[in-house]
């Protein structure tokens, strides 16, 4: 059975830093991208970070850019987002999503994703 599990949100003041987890089971990590999205209420999925199966590409919308870095250890089975100077803005629902063929200039399409976890809130507040 295909999971991947979220786990690392909060609440956290403005200035912070986060590292949300992706943890994954029943399939090969290897094999796939991994995209961190967030989302709000009443707005559509943005993506936030991405990474290529092998680790050898990332990308970053502009609103995280300078600020962010996603990784993953295919040992763990795990892919991390670190999100460094939290700003209100980045409060929502942080969720992974795992593809086999998304690619580095379509990343930030939902729709290619095939799988993908639950989610887990950040909320950045004072």
């Amino acid at each position: 059975q295909v999971q991947l599990v979220e786990s690392g949100g909060g609440l956290v003041q403005p200035g912070k830093s986060l590292r949300l987890s992706c943890a994954t089971s029943g399939f090969t990590l290897d094999d796939y991208n991994i995209g961190w999205f967030r989302q709000v209420p009443g707005k559509a999925r943005e993506a936030v970070a991405y990474i290529s199966n092998g680790g050898r590409y990332t990308r970053y919308a502009d609103s995280v850019k300078g600020r962010s870095t996603i990784s993953r250890d295919n040992a763990k089975i795990t892919v991390y987002l670190q999100i460094n100077s939290l700003k209100p803005e980045d409060t929502g629902v942080y969720t992974c999503g795992a593809s086999k063929y998304v690619g580095d200039t379509s990343w930030f399409l939902s729709s290619l994703y095939d799988y993908w976890g639950q989610g887990t809130q950040v909320t950045v507040s004072s």
